[in-house]
């Protein structure tokens, strides 16, 4: 069991991606492990063939516990030719006949044989791929979107429909509810799905965990909520197709400068106010549950720099390359279930922190305006509520209030 963060002291198995016997390639991905932080894919430490698995699935184990052990690769072709005099070894590229790309050691990182494949299939030059995968490898992901943007792709849709599916918004700019394609809004049942089981299904390790920690949140903070309106009229003005989040990201920064009680932690009776911001934003990853993240310093970057930082930590959470440091020492998080239509919620602390705002849905409404002469008329603005549940035992009301207001102010007097 690797050492995955220095809080983190044991881990469990959730699954196998390989068996004993199986050819193993250096850094693919060979285990699924979860935490108490995160739940991340561990790759393989060198290259050959899985000899024997000591920890089985649903286990959990401490740090440095041997997992499994991996034949190398010279050994495996030793025992598979024993009248050879001298094993035989061709140096290759790790990615096989797909054409992987060099590095500038002059190695290639590994591809995994989906990847292999595919490229075979499309007739795929690999070397003409950016890898976002570890140490630059190449991806499912990116030979899917590097066949979108290929000036010859077919129009048709990608052969299985779990490559179809969009990512998982973090925001949803729409009104009400999220667009769905005609074809996927009634899905035929597959053919082969067996029934649900009369007793249900076990919630999985991520599950858990989450269970966990809202549960201790609801029992160990005096939560209460307490929600303002705003017009996003100035942002919406200038975002063009970015998301509403990193602007909201930056004003809520600026308004935690003004109010840095709300930036600060309760641990039993111990209230600290941090000086830097540390920002959570929470991802969702589907049926699997959600993450929250942590961009540290928040307060250094700009909204370009937070869309940046955003972006790149939404990607790596649902491709769970996330280390376990990345998601601990948060002093403020923001929430947005938007994407799907919501418009008011009251979410749970994240502990130990005393506060977390919810960014709702972005919808136009009829509001009342008044220019600077004092009148008053009847416009449509794009409207979001600003929800944030805090903990009575560390502020109040007014203080919550206070702060609500001056983001308020922050996004409708949006200057860039």
């Amino acid at each position: 069991m690797p050492q995955m963060g220095v809080s983190v002291a044991e881990g469990t198995i959730v699954e196998w991606k390989k068996q004993p016997g199986d050819a193993v390639e250096a850094d693919e991905p060979i285990v699924e492990i979860s935490t108490d932080k995160v739940e991340t894919e561990v790759p393989a430490p060198g290259g050959g063939r899985l000899k024997e698995v000591l920890v089985e699935a649903g286990e959990t184990v401490d740090v440095g516990t041997v997992l499994a052990t991996i034949e190398p690769a010279a050994v495996a072709v030793e025992a598979a030719a024993p009248a050879r005099e001298a094993p035989v070894r061709e140096e290759r590229p790790a990615g096989g006949d797909g054409g992987a790309p060099e590095r500038g050691d002059g190695r290639a990182p590994p591809v995994t044989p989906v990847v292999r494949r595919m490229a075979e299939e499309h007739d795929l030059d690999l070397s003409q791929i950016e890898g976002s995968g570890r140490r630059g490898r190449v991806t499912k992901r990116d030979v899917l979107a590097y066949l979108r943007e290929r000036p010859d792709a077919a129009p048709e849709a990608p052969p299985a429909a779990e490559e179809a599916a969009p990512e998982p918004a973090l925001h949803m700019e729409s009104p009400y509810r999220e667009e769905v394609p005609a074809e996927a809004a009634a899905p035929e049942p597959a053919a082969a799905a067996a029934p649900p089981s009369p007793g249900g299904r076990e919630l999985s390790v991520m599950r858990k965990r989450i269970a966990e920690h809202m549960l201790r949140s609801l029992r160990t903070a005096a939560h209460c909520t307490t929600i303002v309106e705003a017009d996003m009229g100035r942002i919406e003005a200038v975002r063009g197709r970015r998301s509403y989040l990193p602007f909201v990201a930056r004003a809520t920064i600026a308004a935690l400068r003004e109010h840095p009680s709300l930036n600060s932690t309760l641990e039993g009776e111990l209230l600290t106010v941090h000086e830097e911001v540390h920002l959570g934003i929470a991802v969702s990853l589907g049926e699997e549950g959600l993450i929250v993240p942590v961009i540290r310093n928040a307060h250094e970057l700009s909204h370009e720099g937070l869309a940046t930082r955003i972006k790149d930590l939404a990607e790596r959470a649902r491709g769970k390359r996330l280390t376990p440091d990345e998601v601990v020492g948060g002093t403020f998080t923001i929430t947005n279930p938007g994407a799907y239509g919501a418009v008011l919620a009251t979410p749970i602390i994240n502990q130990p922190q005393v506060a977390i705002l919810d960014l709702e849905a972005v919808v136009k409404r009829p509001v009342v305006v008044t220019d600077a002469d004092g009148r008053d008329s009847i416009a449509i603005r794009p409207m979001t509520y600003l929800c944030m549940s805090w903990d009575h035992r560390a502020l109040d009301g007014a203080l919550a209030a206070q702060f609500l207001s001056t983001l308020k102010r922050r996004i409708e007097d949006w200057q860039g």
